[in-house]
């Protein structure tokens, strides 16, 4: 609103209703545009949990059965020096995790489903979870 109100940017679509003040009323904005580029670091996807569960889609990456609890395993265990990382963290069933323990693939004889790498820091990845409440954005975030 601030941005509006002062000019920097203007209303592209109001998917929200109005503000109602005292002297009048102003559109709630869904999409905005600036009037110039602003600058900013390029977006990195963070390494959480959930993040985590997400790129894997709540999906045991070793039986591939949809969970509502999922557990994190790390393929390569910490206690054998496996990262902390994206391409060594995983979704795993609380059964798979609990089989695998803190043993590697081969010793476990179990196989990945699918190789963890890093999400895409897109706009269509980073934001692509609030499409659901916000679905007027679905036309401004490309690659989703």
């Amino acid at each position: 609103m601030g941005l509006i109100l002062s000019d920097k940017a203007t209303l592209v679509l109001n998917g929200r209703g109005h503000i109602h003040t005292t002297s009048r009323d102003v559109p709630c904005p869904s999409v905005i545009r600036l009037a110039y580029m602003v600058r900013r670091p390029r977006p990195t996807v963070k390494l959480n949990k959930q993040e985590i569960f997400r790129r894997d889609a709540y999906t045991c990456q070793y039986c591939s059965r949809e969970l509502l609890r999922p557990t994190l395993d790390h393929v390569l265990p910490r206690h054998l020096g496996g990262p902390h990382t994206w391409e060594n963290l995983v979704t795993a069933c609380p059964a798979c995790n609990h089989k695998k323990g803190g043993r590697t693939l081969e010793q476990a004889n179990m196989e990945l489903l699918n190789r963890p790498v890093t999400p895409p820091a897109s706009a269509g990845y980073i934001y692509g979870k609030y499409l659901k409440h916000n679905e007027e954005w679905q036309d401004y975030i490309s690659g989703w």
